[in-house]
């Protein structure tokens, strides 16, 4: 009887944070064989496809909501982004230089912002304190029309965009480079069952079963789907949260974000420009909660309903959630983003924050434009996870929902799993070359 061939580990999972692991595992262990598979024909094809998410290399300096101690985690996750990016001859293709900056509208917000900018420039040498008069110079429509005081904290000369996507691909050619070791990529690939075995993991797919010593999953949503089936993260339900975008013409320069309300945990509407359409600037997101594991695919709504699992627990949470008056409005307004006929009047009260002259033409709803973020609910504490989500059972499993914050983490989030991995192989990992590469 021919033996069966075990891979060391299979990744599950075309995104960005797959991906990542598979470059790192290729390049950095003396694993000699790994695989990913894909259920969609290109890599990063949902969630880390440029029209599904901010475009932003997130480095902690403008988001209000991330206290200093997750700020600099999150930065030294980006500089691995750039550091890895600035080798490749793609470059361009992958990483953007924008300004980049968030402003405080009114007394207590600029206030806030001062009070920031005290604490997080010694850490930030790239970060700027801009008035009124040094917003317009950079920003004109930020400025034009405006009465309420106003500063913001920039960053003028760093790379601030990403195009998730064409990282995603770059990761898969650089792992396939690698001499002396067998990378598998199949894509077109649908995973419909893990199982333990005796070596490892049999991976059931559309083209047949693979073996494994080790298997990731990193398929946002669908990762807690994998982990319930096998009796794990049961603790855990999902709130997929979609976002959509509105398009104007090209009205602003760089990125420029709005500070986060403490009691929303959602993201503030920002406006970028677009790295797919040039000449158009994108606002947004919205935040909707959808019965869905990916946008704009209704064939997961019976997945969603498996994982979602509606208990007295998960009623306590979103209970609690809508008690709160300021969550109430802000779901129950941006419900109403998404009707056709009211969703622009709506948004450009918002928008506004931004441009303040902004007309009701200058806005186009961006179709098929905005992803999923599948938030966490804790269903012991009765509350969001809103950070990264990892279940790792010490058992040759890891499960990836939602690396914070998103694709900017992909490397650190990586290297985490990478050793995980390695510990439990007993596999070796060169660091002193990872960290030389990468930090």
């Amino acid at each position: 009887m021919e033996k069966t061939h075990t891979h060391d580990v299979i990744i599950i999972g075309g995104g960005v944070s797959g991906t990542a692991l598979l470059y790192l595992l290729a390049q950095y262990t003396d694993l000699n064989d790994v695989m990913l598979l894909e259920k969609y024909h290109v890599i990063a094809n949902v969630n880390s496809h440029g029209r599904n998410n901010s475009q932003t290399l997130h480095c902690g300096d403008i988001e209000t909501n991330y206290t200093l101690d997750k700020a600099l985690q999150v930065k030294a996750s980006a500089n691995m982004v750039v550091r890895y990016a600035e080798k490749l001859k793609n470059k361009e293709d992958i990483l953007y230089k924008y300004s980049k900056m968030v402003i405080g509208v009114g007394d207590k917000e600029v206030s806030q912002l001062r009070e920031r900018f005290s604490q997080f420039s010694p850490h930030y040498s790239g970060m700027k304190l801009l008035e009124r008069e040094d917003i317009e110079k950079i920003e004109p429509t930020v400025i034009d029309g405006r009465k309420e005081n106003i500063i913001a904290l920039a960053v003028l000369d760093e790379y601030t965009a990403v195009n998730f996507q064409a990282l995603s691909q770059s990761f898969v050619d650089q792992a396939l480079k690698v001499k002396g070791k067998t990378i598998d990529v199949k894509l077109n690939t649908k995973v419909t069952k893990i199982k333990k075995s005796d070596d490892g993991y049999r991976v059931k797919t559309s083209s047949g079963t693979h073996h494994a010593k080790f298997v990731v999953v990193s398929s946002g949503g669908h990762s807690l789907l994998f982990a319930h089936r096998m009796g794990f993260g049961l603790e855990f339900s999902c709130l997929p949260m979609a976002g959509s975008f509105y398009y104007t013409p090209d009205m602003l320069k760089g990125k420029v974000y709005t500070v986060q309300n403490d009691k929303l945990p959602f993201a503030a509407i920002h406006g970028d420009p677009d790295v797919l359409v040039p000449g158009k600037t994108r606002f947004g997101p919205t935040a909707l909660a959808l019965p869905v594991l990916e946008r704009y695919n209704w064939k997961t709504l019976p997945e969603f309903l498996y994982i979602f699992k509606l208990d007295l627990n998960v009623i306590k949470t979103l209970w609690g959630l809508l008690r709160v008056s300021e969550i109430r409005n802000y779901l129950f307004k941006n419900m109403c983003f998404e009707l056709p006929i009211i969703r622009r009047h709506l948004f450009l009260g918002d928008a506004r924050k931004i441009v303040p002259n902004m007309k009701l033409k200058d806005l186009t709803f961006a179709k098929k434009t905005g992803g999923i973020r599948p938030v966490m609910i804790d269903k012991k504490n009765h509350c969001l996870h809103l950070g990264e989500a990892k279940l790792s059972p010490g058992n040759g499993l890891i499960f990836n929902m939602t690396p914070s914050p998103g694709a900017t983490s992909c490397l650190g989030n990586a290297e985490k799993d990478l050793d995980i991995i390695v510990e439990f192989l007993g596999a070796k990992v060169d660091k002193d070359r990872l960290n030389k590469d990468l930090r």
